[in-house]
């Protein structure tokens, strides 16, 4: 048994509601006499968001909420059920497609160098490889790829994904090695959702496709061009691109997942250790919370892109959801008035989401190490909670959106 395996512990992981809930929540404390009122009223109501995940069945959360002049941290449930582990600042996540909008900035970045346009086609960096069963790389341009208007079909919305990596599968084949050709293989052998331009569908094969042009267009993966136009610079020292490597550094939170089997099931499995090459450009990072904070309150005060990228990322489109869609980035419109921007994030094992005001002076990122929460309230709760200080979304919403894994 390799040391991947062996925190398996040699069973499924006996975890249900009722131990979590049983667990204990650990409150963050009382706030300072010198904290703002606005902040306790969002420290506050970001606990109860936190607690209220725990009490719907989740394992553990941690979330940290960033400002210009403060930071905290919130936590409910455990990192790992068994040992009794706390979740701390130091936890290092799968974020899942909170991938999506590193890459959609380092495309943004070439932009403003001259080296692509955002609607050059697809063809033009990628010949040959959207072609056939529907598709026309030449009537696909790179800005569709990234707001998802693309129609490219979603690879993980495949009976082959289906089959490779949800449910048993995923123990067959988490530490398989795919390329991103093999990935996008998958979304193709689907016909198209809609005609280019014609309608919005989240695909990962859409991003798995940027990620490949970003390679095209410098000669380097992906991955050490984020790495050396953003994690370096911006000095995210937590955050990785882990490539084949299934290991977590550091400190870490236990996976827990239902394995996203195609009927719902009781058993909670140990998904902590998989071959991120899975998700690729669509969902690969390893990050933290205050990693994430620094990332998307620098990209909304320019000291990432110009502002005219910026700008272009901004410009989203409807999709018919709780959420507008710019290019790798989604916005939120919450009950108090106040719009963010950022990403959320779903992979076997943990959920992610992060966000920060248009200014960027005001950041949340947080983590649940469970990937199954079918009700979108508890979720959205913790954005409303940071934000606007309270846990009541104006309007019931039933799902967490699109699955970004």
């Amino acid at each position: 048994m390799s040391k991947y395996t062996s925190r398996m512990r040699g069973r499924l992981v006996a975890l249900t509601a009722a131990l979590a809930v049983a667990g204990g929540v650990l409150a963050a404390g009382p706030a300072s006499a010198a904290t703002p009122a606005g902040e306790t009223a969002s420290r506050t109501a970001t606990q109860q968001a936190l607690d209220g995940l725990v009490a719907a069945g989740m394992p553990g959360v941690g979330a940290e909420i960033r400002t210009s002049a403060s930071s905290w941290f919130g936590k409910s449930g455990y990192a790992d059920t068994y040992t009794k582990q706390r979740r701390t600042t130091a936890d290092h996540f799968r974020a899942g497609s909170i991938t999506k909008t590193f890459v959609a900035t380092t495309l943004l970045q070439l932009e403003s160098e001259g080296r692509l346009r955002l609607d050059d086609s697809v063809e033009r960096w990628l010949p040959g490889v959207v072609q056939g069963n529907g598709y026309d790389g030449n009537k696909i341009s790179v800005r569709q790829l990234l707001n998802h208007t693309s129609g490219i079909h979603d690879m993980v919305s495949t009976e082959e994904w289906d089959t490779a990596m949800n449910g048993s599968g995923f123990y067959r084949h988490r530490y398989d090695v795919m390329t991103p050709q093999d990935i996008v293989a998958i979304g193709l052998s689907q016909k198209p959702d809609f005609e280019p331009g014609k309608g919005w569908s989240y695909s990962n094969t859409g991003f798995v496709l940027a990620g490949m042009v970003i390679e095209k267009v410098t000669g380097n993966s992906y991955a050490s061009e984020i790495d050396r136009r953003i994690v370096k610079p911006l000095g995210l020292t937590e955050t990785r691109f882990p490539g084949t490597d299934p290991a977590l550094p550091g400190t870490h939170p236990v996976g827990y997942s239902k394995l996203f089997f195609s009927t719902p099931v009781k058993e909670i499995y140990d998904a902590t250790y998989y071959r991120p090459s899975w998700s690729g450009a669509t969902g690969e990072i390893v990050s933290t919370s205050g990693d994430l904070n620094r990332f998307y309150a620098a990209l909304m005060q320019g000291r990432v892109l110009p502002a005219a990228q910026l700008n272009e990322m901004l410009t989203t489109v409807p999709t018919g959801q709780h959420f507008g869609y710019g290019l790798g980035i989604m916005s939120r419109a919450l009950s108090c008035g106040t719009t963010v921007w950022g990403h959320d994030g779903v992979v076997w094992g943990s959920l992610s989401g992060a966000a920060t005001t248009r200014d960027g002076n005001t950041a949340l990122a947080f983590n649940i190490n469970g990937d199954w929460l079918q009700q979108s309230a508890p979720f959205e709760n913790v954005f409303e909670g940071a934000f606007c200080g309270t846990t009541a979304p104006t309007a019931a919403r039933a799902s967490l959106g699109p699955v970004n894994r």
